[in-house]
């Protein structure tokens, strides 16, 4: 399919499978509850035990307490990638990271417009910065990347997030955060847990208004103090009909915009990717639209990241991967390449092509293997995203179009019949 064909005035030809595997999450959104609860509290002690200062010998009782009580739940067999907490809390190197690393909700990358948009979803500006967890319990509050590095070690007036708060096992928090390193901020865009009340079940809709109800009345969004070291904040989140839409996109903010997200109403948290989060790009909203290389450079070909599988074929980190090509046994020897190894590929000239919405083929080109520090391989959808923005991307004014219409001036009108329609 040639790069010119992608390009459609407001209705794209399909060149994914997005919308339908947007439909197929949130049916398996029903989960088994036990399990769910086993994570969240894992989660909670891991954060916790992996830090650099010595815990003194009654905060050690608690915390072997707490593995106990964990661990009577967590006795039956658990899947390979996830642990009991006496396991976790021993990880360390990649191996600790590669486990933070999941439990994330990661959202893809917009390649179609939802169905539903303006009904459906929410938007908001995504704050530039760090993604990190930031867990509070047992007195302190610990923020972690999602590679596992700790980033800070704080008190905070989160639930059990500084000396003098609850101490009960139950008294805890995770938050999904940004920090804003410009104002020293934690900006939350999501909660996982608050007070020990799990909400990984819970619609987007209902834990952004309890996040928005409780954080405040905390006192976590106060000015920075001895026992409240960062500021927490919510970000503005918008019904992403038009007048949400233009002001997620345009609107002023204390914070550097790093594009906009979009979350379904109705999706659970889900750890990994998810086609129910969604992230999107342009130059306005975002310095960073294409990828870099090490250097900080565009490069002239697009570059992708795939992982070898042992029959040889280059896989995505999605669930389940999305296969781009295959290596021949006879290179795969003479490089001395290994089944689970990271690789990167150039795009060329053939560039990508798609048949009912589905990858059919690649044109790649092998450059290399990828830094050991990295431990996962591009998403189908990053590297769709990724092409069509040098190609032909999809623009704002496809997004205002689903709604309504974009007229030539620049303003967007309801009463216009959409073209395709």
């Amino acid at each position: 399919m040639a790069p010119h064909d992608l390009r459609r005035p407001f209705k794209r030809p399909a060149i994914s499978d997005q919308q339908r595997r947007r439909e197929a999450s949130l049916r398996r959104q029903d989960e088994n509850r036990e399990e769910v609860k086993r994570r969240a509290r894992s989660l909670v002690s891991t954060v916790l035990s992996f830090q650099a200062e010595p815990k003194s010998p009654s905060n050690d009782q608690e915390l072997e307490l707490q593995c106990e009580e964990i661990l009577v739940e967590t006795e039956s067999s658990s899947p390979r990638d996830t642990f009991d907490v006496r396991h976790a809390s021993k990880l360390r190197g990649p191996e600790a990271r590669q486990w933070f690393s999941k439990q994330l909700m990661l959202p893809e990358w917009m390649i179609d417009v939802p169905d539903n948009l303006n009904t459906d979803w929410y938007v908001f500006a995504r704050p530039a910065g760090q993604r990190c967890f930031v867990v509070s319990s047992n007195g302190t509050t610990v923020s972690r990347l999602r590679n596992g590095t700790m980033l800070h070690r704080f008190p905070s007036a989160l639930p059990g997030g500084a000396r003098g708060a609850s101490r009960s096992g139950q008294s805890y928090c995770i938050l999904d955060c940004i920090f804003h390193e410009l104002d020293q901020t934690y900006y939350v865009i999501d909660v996982v847990c608050w007070a020990g009340m799990l909400l990984y079940e819970c619609t987007a809709d209902f834990r952004l208004f309890w996040l928005n109800s409780r954080l405040d009345e905390a006192g976590a969004c106060a000015a920075p103090s001895t026992y409240h070291r960062y500021r927490f904040s919510t970000v503005p989140v918008y019904n992403c009909d038009l007048e949400g839409l233009r002001t997620a996109y345009s609107g002023a903010l204390p914070y550097v915009k790093d594009g906009l997200l979009f979350y379904n109403k109705y999706a659970h948290y889900q750890t990994g990717n998810t086609p129910l989060a969604l992230v999107w790009k342009d130059e306005k909203c975002s310095q960073y639209v294409i990828d870099t290389d090490s250097r900080g450079q565009v490069p002239s070909q697009q570059q992708v990241v795939l992982e070898l599988l042992d029959d040889g074929r280059l896989a995505t980190s999605d669930d389940p991967p999305v296969i781009f090509g295959c290596l021949n046994k006879d290179f795969i020897q003479e490089t001395g390449l290994q089944s689970g190894i990271l690789l990167r590929f150039a795009v060329n000239n053939n560039g990508l092509e798609f048949v009912d919405g589905k990858l059919e083929r690649a044109d790649l080109q092998y450059l290399g293997k990828v830094n050991r520090a990295r431990l996962f391989a591009d998403s189908y959808s990053k590297v769709v995203f990724q092409y069509t923005v040098r190609h032909s991307p999809l623009r704002i004014e496809e997004l205002f179009a689903s709604i309504g219409s974009f007229g030539e001036d620049g303003t967007v009108t309801r009463d216009v019949e959409m073209v395709g329609e």
